[in-house]
């Protein structure tokens, strides 16, 4: 099975820069996508154009914001787009889905960087979230948690450590979160593979030519739980698929 998140920045502007061809050449069996900025009436293609059998579209209220969708060639158990608090659920953050063998949850992370309320807004999304998943996981779940993050984990995940020390998703209490996260037993399926590996980044600024410069972040993931690290084939980063500021991950599991 291989599964590939993308932060696509605008689904719309996405489709316009060679979206379809990059599916048409990976043909993912699931395609997790994060800040859609679009409803699904404002997308006019058919789910088997996009190449899938079914989609699931999570949409903020608030029009052309945030917004998830996840394409599957095999329908799901089941779907939801709430985690059920009402002041995350409205801003279209979620697509969760039951494979039977594990639930995949694809996730677009607060961003806290406009203001201190939104950094608030932010911390208090992961610690609901932290013990949201705590608690599937103990009701004996095993889980897949894709998508932009908007933290960057470790120094060698962010291209200037020291200057960027504080900034929004390279905070302590951000990376801190990261810990714990890991603490309950998620494995960071690229770190699995490329342990050591620098300079690998999913997101760069639109400014200065930081993508040529390659003066990026690590800030989208694709973590397992315990359970499925047995089943891992291979993770990476697509850095050279241009399409957005972020670029996609691709993660493969072997049959169960």
């Amino acid at each position: 099975m291989k599964i590939i998140s993308w932060n696509v920045n605008g689904i719309r502007a996405c489709l316009k820069k060679g979206m379809l061809d990059f599916l048409e050449t990976e043909k993912p069996d699931i395609f997790c996508v994060q800040e859609t900025k679009a409803h699904r009436e404002q997308v006019a293609m058919t789910d088997i154009e996009f190449g899938f059998e079914s989609s699931v579209w999570s949409e903020a209220q608030k029009k052309g914001y945030s917004g998830t969708a996840s394409f599957f060639l095999e329908e799901p158990s089941s779907t939801d787009v709430t985690i059920g608090e009402e002041r995350f659920d409205t801003e279209g953050r979620f697509v969760v889905s039951d494979h039977k063998d594990f639930l995949l949850y694809n996730i677009y992370y607060p961003n806290g960087a406009a203001s201190d309320e939104r950094h608030f807004f932010k911390m208090d999304f992961l610690g609901m979230l932290y013990k949201h998943l705590k608690e599937k996981l103990e009701e004996g779940r095993e889980i897949i948690v894709v998508g932009d993050y908007n933290i960057a984990h470790s120094e060698i995940d962010i291209h200037d450590p020291v200057r960027l020390n504080g900034t929004s998703g390279f905070k302590p209490e951000e990376r801190e979160w990261m810990d714990r996260f890991f603490d309950l037993g998620f494995v960071d399926t690229f770190r699995h593979f490329h342990p050591k590996e620098a300079d690998r980044y999913s997101w760069w600024s639109y400014r200065a030519g930081a993508r040529e410069r390659n003066k990026g972040w690590r800030i989208d993931y694709m973590s397992v739980s315990p359970g499925l690290v047995s089943r891992l084939k291979s993770a990476d980063i697509l850095k050279d698929v241009m399409g957005s500021d972020h670029c996609p991950l691709v993660l493969e599991l072997k049959s169960s």
